[in-house]
This record gives C-alpha cells, structure tokens and sequence, in this order.
C-alpha cells in the first residue's frame, strides 16, 4: 500500500461532512473525505434548518444558491384532536441575515454542498471507500480504507480526523468513545410524498397533538411533503408500511391519492445521545456521531452543521502554525452545552406534542390558548421551545468577563469604505476582525499591528445591539463570535498569547 498525506481525513459525506469539506477548501488546506456510499443518501431525513445554519453556508458561498431549493417562514401550529391550533407560531429572526426558519429538501442540499466542495482542488472525495481502521498516533492518525470498487486497501496519513460518520459511527467505537443516553421506546413511521395537487394547510407545519394518534404534518420544498406517526403498542411495524395502512393515516388528514404520490415509507427510533468524549487525540466526532437528539425542532443536522462551523477555523489556524493544539480542546466546551441546551428543548416540545392522556391533553390546550394571549406570549414561547441563541459561556475568549465576550454578533447589511452595502460577514470574510462604533480604544493598536482590520459600524441595529451589551468594541473570531469587548473608554484584551493572527480573508485562500 501506498500511503498519502492529508491535512485533514473528513469521515463521511452527510451535510456535516461535506460543510466541513467546503470550510477546509476554503481555507486552503489538503482534505479528504471518504465515504461508503456511491452517490447521495435518497431518503430525506433532515427536513429543516436556521438562520445560523445559513450563516454557515453563507461563508462557504453557498447560501443564495441552497436557499433556492428551500420553503422559508412557513407557519407553525399546534393543532388540537378537531385541527384547531392551540399554538400559531412563526419565528422571529435574530438577525443573521436569513429567513429564521426553512424547510429544505436533504438530497438537494447535499448535491449543492458536494457542488461546492468540487472547487477546491486541495479536497479529494474518495466515494464507495470504507474507512476499517483509524490509528490516532502522537504526530497523526493513520486510517486504513478499503476501496469497495476495486477491492484493494488504501493507506491515508492525515494530521486530523473529522469523524461525521453518523449515529452509528464505526470510528466512535473504534476510539473507544462511549455514546450515553436513551433510545425511545415508541418506533415512527415516516412517509415521504410528492404532491400532486395542494389542499388546504400545506404550506405549514403541523403538529396534530391527538392523544389517540399524534401526527407531524410537514411541507419540504421541490414539491414534497411528509407526515409522521408513531406506531401504537402491538401495532405491526410492516403492516404499518405498506399502502393500504399509509392511506388510512393520511385519509385522517384529508389527503388522497388525488394529492399526493407515496414516495417511500420507512420505521425509525427517536434517540437521545451524547458521546463521552468529542476528541481522542487528533480524532473529532462531529454530528450525529457526537451526539443524536430527537427531531422536534429539526436541530440534528444543523447541530453537526454548527460542530463543523466551530472546529475547522481551529483546525487551519493549529495546522498552519498560528495556535497552540490547546485551542482544539475548546471545541467540546464550546458545543457540548448548545446541543445539550437544544436537545432539552426538543425533548420539551416532544412531550407537548405526543401527551397521551386525553385530561392532561384537554388540560394543556385550553391552559396554552389562554397564555398566548397575553402580550408577550408569541416571543416568549419561541425563546422556550426553539433553539438557544447562539452564546458559548465558556471555551476560547478573554477573560476581561465583558457581557458581549462569547456571543455571536447579528449579521446586518452594512456599508463598506468604497459605499458598496454588503452583509457583514461577506465584509469580515471569515478572519479575526475588530468592530467599533466610534473611535478605536487606544491599545487597539495590538491588534491592528498584527494586520487585523478594524471597521467602524454605524448601522443602527448592531449599533443597538452592541450598545445593550455596553460595547463600543469588539474583536471577532473566524466563526463570528466575538473574543474580546470593550465599553466607553474601556482599552480591549490584548490578543491571545502565542497565537498570530492571519490577516487574509477565507476569499483570499
């Protein structure tokens, strides 16, 4: 065998490979990624994702056209056993620059993401291989890959291991990571339909809160739609597969063959799980193979989407000699309480939706019509049951403890020296940046010396939003959250020690 060198080994495909694929292209270093599969997965799993999420993707350049193929700012309801809601929600944004909410249409989000990883001619994508063997070693890990085409063995040398390899991720057991938590009892099958012609409520998500039978309702773009259900004790799982018990579910809902085609129906188990450790070494779990949540609030993807957001900046900046190895270690302290945080919420969202007791049932209804209807009720809500807003506590920051040290900054459009209004991340371009609203602290220069650009913003909303958080300045990160904040004539944290700043942008690379 022959043995090739990579900077980093992504392994699997899956949104959160291949977003972590376009994040090291861009950033110019060497990857590959192996996957067992010929092509795309064709089942849709994922079926929704955020604003932050499109953040993302807005980095790698793909944002605009990824969100041609998705449904933003539909409706959400709670609908009681007659269909009547009892919660009518639509998310508010946070600022980032994109729709809150959209529903997307996975295997066309994973042909545009593998679309983008083609641009960058450091990132080779090694289809139908499978990776038997990952060695972490003190300088690297060896993985050892079974060519499924050709029958032979592959040798691969890489200084890091991005494992997005799912659920069931071989490489997690091969680190002898544990994957603690609880699998759900109750099984849910999963329809997938084309749409032939629309009724009434497809274009919303429902949620059919029927002690009885509780049922998820949900529009995915390119004209599909899917519904779920759980099947009930001593139902037969294969019977509840086949057409005739598929048409009996949807008939409740109103709909018939005249609206829609049945695509595919499969059984699946809702899990709750985290990894005890995200690194082995120079071994990473990203995704579903560091931690599974249930899809009340279609945060599993986007989950490993935000992993892969947080740990390839660190990794180019270790690989590329700007910072110690210690900053890789903020990459679990960083995440792990978001996911935690979120899966709470999804968890809490589940049990609204599948109440079983029919008093409890009635109960909840007629107690949650009465609280939205107090002024306030529609933000609050979504702050209990949608994700968490997008702060880490803890991990890599000053330690000046400024209340704006480890928020993400809002994403508006903003003007740039030559007059051109652009978003602010297109401006920053993914490389540590320092933001003001008036005049430069005195001891910026530590920065600026470094090469850092410093922009004054005077776009009113962040100017607000800066100012709620008594900031006057701040110094991002790559990934747009903000390391060091100072107020009126406060001096800003100097940079971290023993690290150097890169000065290009990610469209330089």
């Amino acid at each position: 065998m022959t043995t090739d060198t990579y900077d980093v080994a992504v392994i699997g495909y899956g949104p959160t490979g291949a977003t972590a694929a376009n994040l090291l292209g861009k950033s110019g270093l060497k990857a590959v990624v192996i996957e067992r599969d010929p092509d795309i997965y064709g089942r849709a799993r994922a079926i929704s994702t955020d604003e932050e999420v499109m953040r993302v993707w807005q980095r790698i350049g793909l944002a605009e056209r990824l969100q041609q193929d998705m449904l933003p700012d539909r409706p959400l309801n709670f609908v009681d056993t007659a269909g009547v809601p009892f919660i009518d929600l639509k998310i508010t944004p946070r600022g980032c620059g994109h729709p809150p909410q959209q529903f997307l249409y996975q295997p066309a989000v994973d042909s545009v993401l593998r679309d983008g990883v083609q641009r960058f001619a450091g990132v080779e994508v090694l289809l139908e291989h499978d990776c038997v063997r990952v060695v972490p070693g003190p300088d690297g890990v060896e993985l050892i890959c079974a060519d499924l085409r050709a029958d032979t063995l592959k040798r691969i040398h890489a200084r890091y291991v991005i494992a997005a390899d799912g659920g069931a991720s071989p490489t997690r057991g091969q680190c002898g990571i544990g994957y603690t938590g609880r699998t759900y009892a109750e099984r849910w099958v999963v329809i997938d339909t084309k749409v032939l012609r629309e009724w009434d409520s497809h274009d919303r998500l429902r949620f059919h809160c029927d002690p009885a039978r509780p049922m998820v309702d949900c529009p995915t773009p390119l004209g599909h739609h899917r519904w779920e259900f759980p099947a009930r004790k001593g139902e037969d799982e294969q019977r509840l597969l086949c057409e005739e018990e598929i048409w009996k579910a949807l008939g409740s809902q109103g709909v018939t063959a005249e609206h829609v085609e049945i695509l595919r129906a499969v059984i699946y188990s809702h899990h709750v799980r985290v990894a005890d450790r995200w690194r082995v070494g120079r071994v990473f779990l990203a995704g579903d193979a560091a931690h599974a949540m249930p899809p009340w609030i279609g945060q599993g993807m986007s989950a490993g989407v935000r992993d892969v957001a947080n740990l390839c900046w660190k990794l180019a900046a270790v690989i590329n000699g700007q910072a110690p190895q210690e900053l890789l270690d903020s990459y679990q302290d960083e995440r792990k309480p978001h996911v935690t945080a979120t899966t709470r919420r999804a968890r809490m969202v589940g049990r609204i939706i599948t109440e079983r007791n029919r008093a409890l049932a009635l109960l909840r209804n007629h107690l949650i019509r009465a609280v939205t209807r107090v002024p306030g009720a529609q933000s609050a809500s979504q702050r209990l049951m949608w994700i968490p807003e997008a702060r880490y506590r803890k991990g890599f920051f000053s330690d000046s403890r400024h209340r704006a040290v480890g928020w993400q900054i809002p994403q508006p459009w903003v003007t740039t020296a030559d007059g051109d209004r652009v978003r602010l991340d297109d401006l920053v371009g993914g490389r540590w940046v320092v933001l003001h609203t008036g005049n430069l602290p005195p001891n910026a220069a530590a920065w600026t010396d470094l090469g850092v650009p410093a922009h004054r913003i005077d776009e009113p909303e962040l100017v607000r939003w800066l100012a709620r958080r008594k900031a006057t300045a701040v110094v991002l990160r790559p990934d747009g959250f903000i390391y060091a904040a100072a107020g009126p004539r406060q001096p800003l944290p100097a940079p971290p020690h023993g690290h150097t700043i890169e000065t290009r942008s990610e469209a330089d690379a």
